[in-house]
């Protein structure tokens, strides 16, 4: 089976279309067409249905999927293996990090770690720490450095390295902000705004309220921390950042006996063999953690 081949169809499959494969692969669409066409002939099944530009998988082609991710985890497994008996700390390293750990955790690491390993080759792709779950067990990242999930993942090894504190905010002018002692339930009652649904952060503060018996009143949310404290800062709403985050623009709200925090650090899949890169990198962040 051609693993060029391969890559394509993985490619088409996550991206919805063949001129998304093409851009991801830097091929032309004929190209990757001719690709899936000789995949198709040698596996003799159909592996898509195109209705118009919509492109999905036949049962054939959701059949193969996993498998075809298996075939390339195992050629790079066994590639990460052979390279890593020289003992040399070099290559390509891919580590999947949120925007957050990105700007405002790893950045001393990173200085550190370049400093000792110039031939490393870092590929750091930012995206949501859930979506870097995705990224470690499909094998596009070898490690992750993100907000862990609350609970357990199958075939992740999950290490914390930061314990990272959570405070409820408002503007300082806000009312919430003013008034010391204040309920969760008065807390409640006024305008959030929340990180996205899908999110461990909103996960972990939303538990907090249902064990209370409230609803928050989530006006509006997103992703992204630094939009948050923006939105919060101008007076719009209230919400729970990083305590690292806070400062002149946003204050804290007094709730007395409430204390939220999340695990930050970095994950990796139990059944792949690291490189010597990803195994100096995380080598790096259990000294942090340990001095931590």
């Amino acid at each position: 089976m051609d693993l060029a081949n391969l890559t394509a169809f993985i490619a088409i499959a996550e991206s919805g279309s063949f001129s998304g494969a093409g851009e991801r692969l830097h091929l032309t669409q004929p190209a990757i067409s001719k690709r899936i066409a000789g995949l198709e002939q040698q596996l003799n099944v159909r592996l898509f249905d195109r209705l118009g530009r919509e492109v999905t998988l036949t049962e054939a082609g959701r059949a193969l999927l996993p498998r075809a991710y298996q075939i390339l985890n195992v050629l790079d497994d066994t590639r990460r293996a052979l390279t890593n008996l020289n003992g040399e700390v070099s290559g390509r390293l891919t580590l999947a990090t949120s925007h957050h750990i990105g700007l405002h955790r790893l950045p001393p690491l990173l200085r550190t770690f370049t400093r000792q390993y110039p031939k490393v080759a870092l590929d750091i792709q930012f995206m949501d720490s859930e979506a870097a779950y995705d990224e470690i067990l499909h094998g596009r990242a070898e490690i992750a450095v993100i907000t862990l999930a609350p609970e357990p993942q199958h075939l992740i090894e999950a290490v914390a390295v930061w314990d990272d504190a959570l405070d409820f905010v408002a503007a300082p002018e806000h009312p919430l902000a003013r008034i010391g002692g204040v309920t969760l339930a008065e807390v409640a009652g006024h305008p959030a705004v929340f990180p996205g649904g899908n999110t461990f952060t909103h996960h972990i503060v939303q538990r907090l309220f249902q064990s209370q018996g409230l609803t928050p009143n989530i006006a509006m949310s997103t992703n992204y921390l630094e939009t948050i404290k923006m939105m919060v800062s101008i007076g719009l709403a209230w919400s729970v950042l990083p305590r690292t985050m806070l400062d002149e623009q946003v204050a804290p709200i007094a709730l007395p006996g409430i204390q939220l925090s999340r695990q930050l650090g970095y994950i990796l899949h139990t059944e792949r063999t690291l490189s010597n890169a990803a195994k100096a990198f995380m080598a790096l962040l259990n000294s942090h953690a340990s001095a931590a």
